[in-house]
């Protein structure tokens, strides 16, 4: 697959967005045990959009919404909250940090805010708040799993060798 940065058309898209301080900043949060929050913002950013524009959705607000959907400054799994589940909360403290540093459509909020839908019950209401959802899924998954793949692709590599 196409590195993010070899991708002109994706990096227009956010380089504006990459160079705030405050979207810097989420590369100091661990996110799913193996990845910072900034790179996993920015997983789910480039996949998303790569899939909004082969399904012929929204791709700009995929990709800027993509990459603001974790957009909190805290770790989840310590920070406790008496409003409600990080689930519920941190799409909205995301959708506020988002909201102070760049000027968002309708449906860039819808995506940002309704990113947990499945764990929270705001329902989306475009298809392309759904796709960041799934593709959020997904890229946490698989950064979890990553080590456990990495090392299961090297244990692999080194039986075909031996073979």
């Amino acid at each position: 697959m196409k590195d993010w940065r070899e991708d002109e058309e994706y990096v227009d898209i956010v380089s504006d967005l990459l160079r705030t301080p405050e979207v810097q900043k989420l590369g100091d949060y661990v996110q799913h045990h193996h990845s910072d929050r900034l790179t996993h913002s920015i997983n789910v950013s480039y996949q998303s959009y790569r899939l909004a524009k082969r399904w012929h959705l929204d791709a700009r607000a995929v990709a800027r919404a993509g990459l603001l959907h974790d957009m909190f400054f805290y770790d989840w799994r310590t920070t406790k909250f008496e409003l409600g589940t990080h689930a519920y909360i941190h799409p909205r403290v995301s959708l506020r940090n988002a909201e102070k540093i760049t000027d968002l459509s309708p449906k860039e909020k819808d995506i940002i805010l309704k990113h947990m839908w499945g764990s929270t019950s705001a329902l989306p209401h475009y298809r392309e708040s759904i796709l960041v959802d799934m593709v959020d899924n997904w890229a946490a998954v698989q950064e979890f799993f990553t080590p456990a793949t990495e090392r299961f692709k090297k244990l692999t590599h080194r039986k075909t060798k031996a073979n």
